[in-house]
């Protein structure tokens, strides 16, 4: 099976919002991402974040999203290279996790930003989240600093280059 083949994605509109808010009640959602604050419409709408609904064979399973990493003045990664992207994911259907997802569709994304002309892609996961600290570094993240705490909580600063 071609892996580009495998995975579509599709940007999340308002009809999404009931199913990213079942997903962020999941607990293996829970432990990582806040759900304090569901997803609105004005989230979608904001042109600094692109969300996508990940699906394979038609079924959505996961949600990613890429950003600017200079549309905050005060990002942790805002002295990269302009054009550099930020992308944050999880996986919301239980049933598909551990069995290789995250690193295919986020790899394919990756592949697309650097297409796209990203210079570097950056990520911030818990430093305890240790299945996603090794997605990433299977997909070409390194470490770029110690662990830090941010307005988002505390992160372990990756970088990934084409």
């Amino acid at each position: 099976m071609n892996v580009a083949n495998h995975y579509s994605f599709h940007r999340a509109t308002l009809d999404d919002l009931a199913l990213l808010e079942a997903w962020q009640s999941n607990p293996h959602v829970l432990k990582w991402w806040s759900s304090d604050e569901p997803y609105d419409e004005g989230d979608l709408a904001d042109p600094r974040v692109v969300r996508w609904i990940v699906s394979t064979s038609e079924r959505p399973f996961a949600f990613m999203q890429d950003y600017t990493v200079h549309g905050w003045d005060d990002h942790h990664f805002a002295d990269l290279p302009q054009g550099s992207r930020g992308i944050d994911q999880f996986i919301g259907d239980p049933e598909m996790i551990g069995i290789g997802h995250g690193s295919g569709f986020i790899g394919i994304r990756m592949q697309t930003l650097f297409d796209e002309g990203a210079p570097v892609i950056a990520t911030d996961p818990h430093p305890d989240n240790k299945r996603a600290i090794a997605v990433y570094k299977k997909l070409g993240f390194k470490p770029s600093a110690p662990p830090q705490e941010t307005r988002w909580g505390v992160i372990l600063p990756m970088l990934a280059t084409p």
